[in-house]
């Protein structure tokens, strides 16, 4: 097995926290080129960057909810440190409710969760064929293969980024392009900060280090699908068994989970 990350320059978005943080760290150790990591903080971006001491690394700030700030994080990158051979489409938002979210919001999560997959297609892909192949990783969610309970932009954007990663798959796997798509549940970072994790909660949070090495593992292996709260796998069975019974269920524990959280229903 091939180590994916040896000697690659890694571009991974959200890399200044959580799962972002792991992964910057995890490939770090693992032996790569060079780590450039993109944030909309870059005070904590610097930080990861400062403490990653096995490799060089670059901080830049950027929304990657911007194609422009995606295309200038790239060209920074190749210019400093020379090809690109893995990309971590990490950084992710999300938003509470159901239709009455407003459209500025459902702009923002559709940027940051769905397009930011696209704009790195469009601007990091040709160059990675070019090279031969490389990685192109991911971070989508349980929702995106399950759906969200009291989050519609967050169900409908994750999934979207899953699709992505699938036509990404199908259309440049057999050019060299090897794509990974993350989908946990609860992960200890700052979007579940201060609660139980919600519905995501219920199969166990977990230690964004942990999520970063099953990454590195699945991108090692060859695999497509990463799930470490391996409950998921059992769902997404149930619901390609039986679509109606799983939508039974999901409703039953949408009525437990307002009645827990007294949220309104629509």
């Amino acid at each position: 097995m091939i180590n994916p990350v040896l000697g690659k320059v890694c571009w991974i978005s959200g890399g200044a926290s959580g799962i972002g943080e792991s992964l910057c760290k995890n490939f770090a150790k693992n032996g790569a080129k060079a780590i450039i990591i993109i944030d909309v903080n870059l005070s904590e971006a610097r930080r990861v960057a400062e403490e990653i001491k096995t490799c060089e690394t670059l901080a830049i700030k950027g929304n990657c909810g911007s194609e422009a700030d995606i295309r200038k994080s790239l060209q920074m990158a190749e210019m400093t440190f020379g090809p690109i051979g893995v990309i971590c489409a990490n950084a992710g938002i999300l938003s509470i409710g159901g239709p009455e979210v407003t459209n500025e919001e459902w702009n923002a999560i559709n940027n940051v969760n769905v397009m930011q997959s696209v704009f790195l297609a469009r601007h990091a892909v040709p160059s990675i064929l070019r090279q031969g192949g490389g990685h192109f990783v991911v971070t989508a969610s349980a929702a995106g293969v399950l759906s969200q309970i009291g989050s519609l932009p967050y169900s409908v954007t994750k999934a979207a980024a899953v699709s992505i990663a699938e036509w990404l798959s199908i259309t440049y796997g057999r050019r060299g392009l090897n794509v990974t798509c993350l989908c946990p549940q609860a992960v200890r970072t700052g979007m579940i900060a201060g609660t139980d994790g919600g519905v995501a909660g219920l199969g166990g949070i977990l230690e964004p280090d942990d999520v970063a090495q099953e990454v590195f593992e699945s991108m090692r292996d060859g695999k497509f699908l990463v799930s470490p709260h391996k409950d998921v796998l059992t769902f997404i069975n149930r619901k390609g068994t039986n679509y109606d019974r799983w939508i039974s269920g999901m409703q039953k524990l949408n009525s437990q989970m307002e009645e827990k959280y007294s949220t309104s229903k629509l």
